[in-house]
């Protein structure tokens, strides 16, 4: 008999949900990115929810970082956290 690993189904963030995720009060930073949602705190370029100054924690960030001067491979090595509604 082969064991069988459990299948972890995705934390599915709303909007709302992953403006939570603002990098403020002990929170940690989240962003979207192309449906996915990334944990950034561990990145001191997301130090208090704050990228460069432009960018904030708890959003969706596809436009933004698809017109960034860094490509997606920075965002996609951080770990995946969930998915972002598409309501």
């Amino acid at each position: 008999m082969f064991a069988i690993e459990p299948v972890m189904r995705a934390r599915v963030f709303t909007r709302e949900e992953l403006g939570r995720y603002n990098g403020k009060n002990g929170m940690p930073s989240y962003i979207a990115y192309k449906g996915m949602v990334y944990d950034v705190t561990s990145s001191f370029l997301w130090k208090n929810g704050r990228h460069q100054v432009l960018h904030d924690a708890g959003k969706d960030l596809t436009d933004s970082l698809d017109q960034a001067p860094h490509g997606s491979d920075l965002i996609v090595k951080f770990p995946v956290v969930g998915i972002l509604s598409k309501d």
